[in-house]
C-alpha cells in the first residue's frame, strides 16, 4: 500500500515537472489593439515604465498580467530585463513622486479580450493563446 502511494506521488511529481518545463519553454507574444502602430523593444520598455504614453498620436494603454503570474514573470524577464521586485519598486517610487501609476492589471485569461476591446492597448500572452486576427507587435 505504501509503495503504491509512493509510485503515485512520484508520477504526479514527474507530470508536474513536465508541465512546468513545457510552460517555461513556451514563448510570450506582445499583442496590441489594431489602432497601435508598430513599435520597437526600446519603445515597449518605455511604455511599460510610463515614459511613453503616446505613439504617432495614439494614446497607449499598457496592460499587465497579475504579479506572480507566469506571463508577467516571462514578460518582465524577456522584454523589460527586470524581475517583479525591481518593477514593483520602480513603480512605487514613480507613484510616490507623482510621475504616474503602473499599468492596469487584468487576469491572464482576460488579457486578449482586454487588449482587443481597448483602443491603444498593449498586452502579452503565451504563444498558445494567440488567436487569428490578433495584432502581434513582437515575440520571444
Amino acid at each position: 500500500m505504501r509503495e503504491r502511494a509512493l509510485k503515485r506521488t512520484s508520477l504526479l511529481l514527474a507530470l508536474l515537472c513536465l508541465c512546468a518545463a513545457r510552460c517555461w519553454a513556451e514563448g510570450i507574444v506582445v499583442i496590441a489593439h489594431p489602432s497601435v502602430p508598430k513599435t520597437d523593444l526600446a519603445t515597449l520598455q518605455r511604455i511599460y515604465t510610463g515614459k511613453v504614453i503616446e505613439i504617432n498620436g495614439v494614446s497607449i494603454v499598457p496592460i499587465n498580467a497579475p504579479p506572480g503570474s507566469f506571463e508577467r514573470n516571462r514578460f518582465l524577464r524577456d522584454f523589460l530585463q527586470q524581475d517583479e521586485e525591481k518593477y514593483t519598486a520602480y513603480w512605487t517610487v514613480r507613484r510616490y513622486i507623482g510621475k504616474g501609476s503602473p499599468p492596469r492589471e487584468v487576469a491572464s485569461a482576460d488579457m486578449a479580450v482586454a487588449v482587443q476591446s481597448t483602443p491603444g492597448a498593449i498586452g502579452y500572452l503565451p504563444d498558445s493563446e494567440l488567436r487569428p486576427g490578433m495584432a502581434i507587435l513582437m515575440r520571444r
